[in-house]
């Protein structure tokens, strides 16, 4: 099963990397299977990697993986799965367009595509922190509580899940969503879901249990 799992994290890694997404060096992606926390590793070819390049850690951040340099942002990883049980995946990465909600003081617009809000609903914001530093991690992971999609300012972004497919799902939806909201910025004129439309999506997750 843990072989398995460090394939699933590499492949979504480097998918990322071959969507454009993240950039050779950049990003992480973790798994939770227990209690143990399967992540990408620092400084490695994001591109290239493969399962024997997943790093293992556990939650109280003991690397069991000693041969492997695990991600600067391992913490973050840790105390948003502490802050959210139910949320067995995460990716982080430096997406073109969602980067730039990152560095403005915009927002991002999920009334314009029903996939939108019934994945990423409304995205929470966390205020700016060194990058790998145990303050990011509380920021970020403190912003997770109300939302599986958080913009980290002069950053990036942070996508949650129930399994790897739905993370990375958030974070190419996210990534559509903010493209569309620079073009709303840019041309107008665009048609946002209304009142009782969101309401409708909203009870249909209920209804189904799907939690967005």
């Amino acid at each position: 099963m843990e072989e398995n799992i460090k394939k699933e994290v590499a492949y979504f890694m480097r998918r990322l990397y071959r969507k454009g997404l993240t950039t050779s060096l950049g990003g992480n992606i973790s798994c939770k299977y227990n209690d143990k926390i399967f992540i990408t590793p620092s400084q490695l070819d994001k591109g290239r990697i493969n399962s024997e390049h997943i790093g293992i850690v556990d939650f109280d951040g003991n690397n069991l993986t000693p041969s492997l340099k695990l991600s600067m942002e391992t913490q973050m990883h840790i105390s948003v799965y502490k802050k959210r049980p139910d949320v067995n995946a995460i990716v982080h990465a430096h997406p073109p367009c969602l980067s730039f909600f990152a560095v403005s003081r915009r927002k991002i617009n999920s009334k314009l595509l029903g996939e939108s809000r019934t994945l990423l609903g409304e995205p929470a914001y966390a205020k700016y922190a060194l990058m790998g530093s145990k303050e990011l991690a509380e920021i970020v992971s403190k912003a997770s509580k109300s939302s599986n999609i958080v913009i980290l300012e002069n950053h990036g972004v942070l996508t949650l899940g129930e399994n790897l497919i739905t993370s990375f799902d958030r974070i190419e939806v996210g990534e559509i969503a903010a493209r569309l909201s620079l073009f709303q910025n840019i041309q107008g004129n665009v048609r946002e879901l209304n009142e009782q439309q969101l309401a409708e999506i909203d009870n249909l997750m209920k209804r189904t249990q799907y939690f967005y």
